[in-house]
């Protein structure tokens, strides 16, 4: 009974594309999927690590387009995954440098 309900409590906490680790620090998950992100618009605590995590069958590179501190990704390859750890809050923006119509934003409080 007790697995069921742990494994229950991991697959709910996972849906919800987040979890806070032993430590206490926060990741969550961003999917690169049919050329959108998922969420497209994540709210989080200074602190949260972000992955994104490529999905589609094509290339994607995740490049910020304002906030507090740049970032880019290489090319990700199909289930390639890119990390950042956000510690300054602000709003940033984010897009695919191959393909701009792809939009998203991490705010951080």
């Amino acid at each position: 009974m007790r697995t069921y309900l742990l494994a229950a409590a991991f697959v709910a906490l996972a849906a919800f594309g987040g979890w806070t680790s032993a430590r206490g620090d926060a990741e969550s998950v961003v999917t690169i999927d049919n050329f959108t992100f998922k969420p497209q618009d994540l709210a989080v605590a200074a602190g949260t690590k972000i992955t994104w995590l490529n999905r589609d069958d094509i290339p994607h590179v995740v490049v910020s387009a304002g906030g507090p501190a740049p970032f880019r990704s290489k090319p990700l390859d199909t289930d390639d995954r890119f990390s950042v750890t956000f510690t300054t809050a602000g709003v940033y923006k984010y897009f695919c440098s191959l393909h701009p119509k792809m939009v998203g934003t991490v705010t951080v409080k």
